[in-house]
């Protein structure tokens, strides 16, 4: 290996790392705020690149009617609590809802969608996919919002599994790349730099700044924050957990499908590909303790580093060689923790 070939290899792994560096810090921020490890963040990345492949080549997606469906049954449900709990039905939320949805449904089928500027078509798959979160949450993690982690892990692999089955359904088993943003390409010295790379970085820079924004100037920031760091203590301060789910769910929908777009002109992706992109994030959420964000930011960059020269000197080899990084960190994790009954929180 020459100097020339690490440099190609240090810039596909870097651009790799930042996007499992995008859902490392999804995986984080909703286990922190909602104990709940999110197996299907993958399928948000998924669900948004093959979007926005389908906007690209003119042909409204038909993920838009999974939002009509995942609302009947939000309605239902609420309708139910209402009546059971005699509580107020909130009409003026379900109805901004509504709107939402039919509006993001007309726009999929209404313009023209091949001819819309790229900005647009990323911003109208990132509207279709985003609401699945809090919708997802509402569903089926929401009734659960006192159970055990066991329990809330059970369900997130069920919901996985159901969301590979209706990607099956929806954009078929045939894999789809989108257009790049660019196709400009830097010479520095004697590294070829693609325009699409220098994207991803910039967009990673920039959600991390945004991140850091949110949860240090925003009082919704700060309540999440609040209920990551304490979560009986953010509830005595009048912090639901209900809202902090459902607004940490939308935050991983946004950015999760927002790492598939950003990935979706380098790779093809299938229905079934999210699985293994988000685990490879895990694996940076894992290397940050599950608690620190820049940790895990710093750890998922060092795994996609890591997978681009396990390509070059055992390709075969190389998801072998990264998800072993995590066995190292889980060891020294359970001989420095002290265990705590969850009973006893």
């Amino acid at each position: 290996m020459d100097l020339d070939i690490a440099l190609i290899l240090g810039q596909d792994g870097i651009t790799s790392g930042a996007i499992y560096a995008l859902l490392a810090l999804c995986i984080l921020l909703v286990f922190t705020v909602t104990r709940i490890l999110l197996i299907p963040l993958g399928e948000f990345s998924v669900f948004g690149a093959l979007t926005l492949a389908s906007i690209q080549a003119g042909t409204p997606s038909r993920i838009v009617w999974l939002l009509v469906v995942f609302f009947a049954f939000q309605l239902i449900l609420d309708l139910y609590a209402g009546f059971r709990n005699k509580t107020p039905f909130h009409l003026r939320s379900h109805i901004l809802w509504a709107i939402y949805i039919g509006l993001v449904v007309g726009a999929m089928y209404f313009l023209p969608l091949a001819s819309l500027p790229m900005l647009i078509q990323v911003l109208l798959a990132l509207a279709v996919i985003t609401p699945l979160g809090p919708q997802i949450y509402r569903l089926f993690f929401q009734p659960l919002v006192a159970a055990k982690s066991l329990v809330l892990l059970i369900v997130s692999i069920a919901v996985h599994v159901a969301l590979v089955g209706i990607g099956l359904l929806v954009f078929g088993p045939d894999g789809a790349q989108t257009q790049p943003f660019s196709d400009a390409v830097y010479q520095w010295g004697n590294l070829a730099v693609n325009s699409q790379t220098l994207y991803i970085i910039a967009a990673f820079f920039s959600m991390i700044l945004v991140l850091w924004y949110f949860f240090g100037k925003t009082l919704y920031g700060k309540a999440l924050r609040a209920t990551a760091v304490n979560r009986v203590g953010a509830q005595l301060m009048g912090i639901s957990p209900i809202f902090a789910g459902k607004i940490t769910f939308a935050m991983a929908a946004f950015m999760g499908a927002f790492a598939g777009i950003l990935i979706a002109p380098i790779t093809t992706l299938y229905y079934d590909s999210g699985f293994i992109i988000s685990l490879k994030g895990f694996v940076g959420a894992i290397i940050g303790g599950l608690a620190s964000f820049p940790v895990a930011a710093a750890g998922s960059v060092a795994v996609g580093i890591i997978e681009a020269f396990s390509m070059f000197w055992a390709s075969d080899y190389k998801e072998i060689i990264v998800f072993t990084l995590i066995i190292p960190f889980l060891l020294w994790k359970s001989l420095t923790s002290r265990h705590i009954e969850e009973d006893h929180e």
